[in-house]
């Protein structure tokens, strides 16, 4: 992962930088290896495929296996933009993909998509390996500045000091802006606003939210796990969205899974309202007839918390919940209780920074984009991966778009080059 970058000197061939050299840029440099165009892949950090390397500490999640009509609407508003670039390289061309790099995969019960031996590691090892073989160079440690004068030539501070690099076209993948100590640092936005790109402000996407707990809640439950729950949130335009899972209680509110699929309509209703209510169903396997049936039950001599857990399966963090949000007189009546248990209500006050996000929403609007990923503010130069204004939630989405997105910014190089080389005349 350390190679230097080839020596500065004329080519027969068109050269190709690739700047960032995570899953999207890997992927727009093996599209173009081989096709008679010299391709040097940039990074700033040390070694390539950081993120996806962390990505993969607790099991890459390459991809998920539902059906593709349910696989396109994770995308949302972006779905549409998406879709050709999946259809060209979606779940199962990836899955191919992986075991042509003798990455076996296999289906987990979830329906996500893994590697047999669960790590990044080694798919990683046997990628870059064959885009070495298939002639791609690496230059680490290249940190891309903007341009120097024109479009595809481009600045960067490399250990040697600046240094400036032509290209004849330039595949910008410089991730999101939630990674900033792995090299997903946002700092492409200032340069491409600079040069007339539409970009879309940076937001935090599955990401946890500030609730704004108790001393002594946060004190006694913080790192505990929400189990088997429900959430529903209304948006501003009156949609109701719903989720069943888990989450986790953090210092300052509330993360995990469950939040993560939500954090987006979270986010944008309480942008667009100013403030979003989320409810939790700490009871989802029993009606609200059945719940208020069970706790107006005489307790007799039991404590509150013993009638909680013996009639309502209600305990520890679910029950510090309700205490945490519900009141004395709320505790009184069966039916008020009940209700509090099937639909417990937390403000979210605000997302958690950017850079705790597991990815990040906005980016370069697909509309400064022609059809092939190319800036139309800057003709040559093309766009992939998390940088593009698009999001989904976690379970294989992010990779496979960031892949797909990477493989069609490929494809949109290498048939702007060909427009752009001469044809010998008729009859010559």
């Amino acid at each position: 992962m350390h190679s230097a970058a080839p020596p500065e000197q004329p080519s027969p061939h068109p050269r190709v930088a690739v700047i960032g050299g995570g899953p999207a840029g890997l992927m727009a440099a093996e599209t173009l290896a081989g096709t008679g165009v010299d391709v040097t892949v940039f990074d700033a950090m040390p070694s390539v495929g950081r993120k996806f390397l962390l990505a993969g500490r607790g099991g890459l999640n390459l991809t998920h296996s539902e059906a593709a009509d349910t696989f396109l609407t994770r995308y949302g508003e972006r779905r549409d933009a998406l879709a050709p670039m999946l259809a060209a390289f979606g779940p199962q061309a990836l899955r191919e993909w992986a075991h042509g790099l003798g990455v076996e995969t296999f289906i987990g019960s979830s329906g996500r998509v893994f590697p047999r031996e669960m790590k990044a590691a080694p798919l990683l090892r046997a990628w870059l390996a064959r885009l070495r073989a298939a002639g791609v160079h690496f230059a680490v440690r290249h940190r891309w500045l903007g341009w120097a004068g024109s479009g595809t030539a481009l600045r960067f501070a490399a250990p040697g000091g600046e240094r400036t690099v032509a290209a004849d076209a330039v595949v910008l993948a410089l991730g999101g802006g939630s990674w900033a100590r792995l090299g997903s640092d946002g700092a492409w936005v200032a340069p491409l606003r600079a040069a007339g790109v539409d970009v879309a402000t940076l937001q935090p996407a599955n990401c946890g939210f500030d609730i704004g707990w108790s001393a002594h809640f946060a004190e006694r439950f913080r790192g505990q796990p929400l189990k088997s729950v429900a959430a529903r949130v209304t948006d501003a335009g009156g949609r109701v969205h719903q989720r069943a899972g888990e989450a986790l209680i953090s210092a300052t509110g509330i993360e995990g899974g469950l939040i993560y699929v939500l954090s987006a309509v979270l986010r944008d209703t309480l942008r667009a309202q100013g403030s979003v209510t989320l409810h939790l169903d700490l009871a989802p396997g029993r009606s609200l007839e059945r719940l208020a049936a069970e706790l107006s039950r005489p307790r007799g001599r039991r404590s509150l918390a013993s009638h909680l857990q013996g009639q309502a399966g209600i305990k520890g963090v679910k029950a510090g919940l309700l205490h945490e949000c519900l009141g004395k007189a709320d505790f009184d009546d069966p039916a008020r209780l009940a209700a509090g248990i099937k639909a417990l209500p937390l403000r979210p006050a605000a997302p958690r920074p950017l850079d705790e996000a597991i990815s990040s929403a906005g980016g370069v609007r697909f509309e400064a984009l022609d059809s092939k990923l190319m800036l139309q503010a800057v003709p040559g130069v093309f766009c992939a991966g998390e940088m593009l204004d698009w999001e989904a939630p976690t379970g294989g989405y992010l990779l496979t778009a960031c892949f797909a997105s990477g493989a069609a910014a490929g494809r949109g190089v290498r048939a702007w080059l060909q427009d752009r080389t001469p044809r010998p005349a008729a009859g010559g």
